[in-house]
């Protein structure tokens, strides 16, 4: 009973962690424009829209933060093996994880404004240096927390699988649940808040994100402060629930049945989101309707 305890009290610690990463690692992403919505920035100068928004993709998120989280439990783990403290460890490993990841960023930036010189994209010296500094902020707290979640599943529920490979497989889960759910918020809330709710993106569309801020014209920062109070949340609910979850099913019911029982409940819990969210999405339909409809009265 008091392993069970013990364990429970693990699992909403990481949960809690989970959610601090989530919410982080999607604000980094939508600062960076490293989400899904980047092909469109990518593509404005190309149909003659200039703008002043940070462009760092090279990857998608979840190979991204796979090898930032495991390059920072790597390091962590070697630290801990020189006898290092394990927090100060972690840190250290976070830290020099964030420096590859501003590298990354830096030259992912400058790259990609060169390919598009000739469309007449200038680089942007401020945007550089503010940008790539904040998004660095943000990489840490998701990297520390992400690598702290791992230490402790391996530390203390005693999980057989190495720190870096913890660290590789909960990275690419964070960078998953960045993408898939807070990039709506950055793309098609944010970058075409010009479109109507559930049109999509038209292909007369293409290119013409948004470019004017509530005062001036917009850069990056002013997309993470937008998403860091819708997008960011909801990705901090979403990996923080992965996390809770998968951990709570396992210390509650890995031991019934050889591991079967934690398996059935996974496959459980899955069906009931499946309807949860579907139940949500016709509801959203039909009371704010494809294009832009008003709510239907008393919704």
């Amino acid at each position: 009973m008091e392993s069970i305890v013990f364990g429970i009290g693990i699992t909403a610690l990481a949960g809690a962690l989970a959610t601090v990463a989530g919410a982080a690692e999607n604000t980094e992403s939508d600062i960076g424009s490293q989400g899904d919505p980047n092909s469109q920035v990518q593509l404005a100068p190309q149909m003659g829209y200039i703008h002043r928004i940070f462009n760092k993709a090279i990857a998608g998120e979840p190979p991204a933060y796979g090898l930032w989280v495991a390059l920072g439990a790597g390091l962590a783990w070697a630290f801990m093996a020189m006898q290092i403290n394990p927090i100060l460890a972690i840190v250290l490993g976070s830290a020099l994880a964030v420096f590859v990841q501003g590298v990354y960023a830096t030259t992912a930036y400058l790259g990609r404004i060169a390919s598009l010189s000739k469309f007449g994209q200038p680089v942007f010296i401020d945007v550089l240096k503010s940008m790539t500094t904040v998004t660095m902020a943000h990489a840490f707290v998701a990297i520390f927390t992400t690598v702290t979640i791992c230490h402790l599943i391996n530390a203390a529920l005693g999980h057989p699988f190495p720190l870096p490979l913890l660290g590789l497989v909960w990275g690419i889960a964070l960078g998953a649940a960045g993408s898939a759910t807070g990039n709506p918020f950055y793309g098609k809330e944010r970058q075409y808040q010009t479109q109507k709710f559930g049109a999509g993106v038209p292909i007369a569309a293409s290119g013409n994100i948004v470019r004017y801020a509530e005062a001036g014209e917009r850069n990056s920062l002013d997309n993470g402060w937008f998403s860091a109070k819708l997008g960011g949340p909801a990705s901090g609910l979403c990996f923080g629930l992965i996390v809770f979850l998968e951990l709570w099913r396992t210390v509650i019911f890995e031991k019934i049945g050889a591991g079967w029982g934690a398996i059935v409940v996974g496959i459980i819990i899955i069906l009931v989101f499946t309807v949860i969210d579907r139940y949500i999405e016709v509801w959203a339909r039909k009371n704010y309707g494809p294009y832009g409809e008003p709510a239907k009265e008393g919704s």
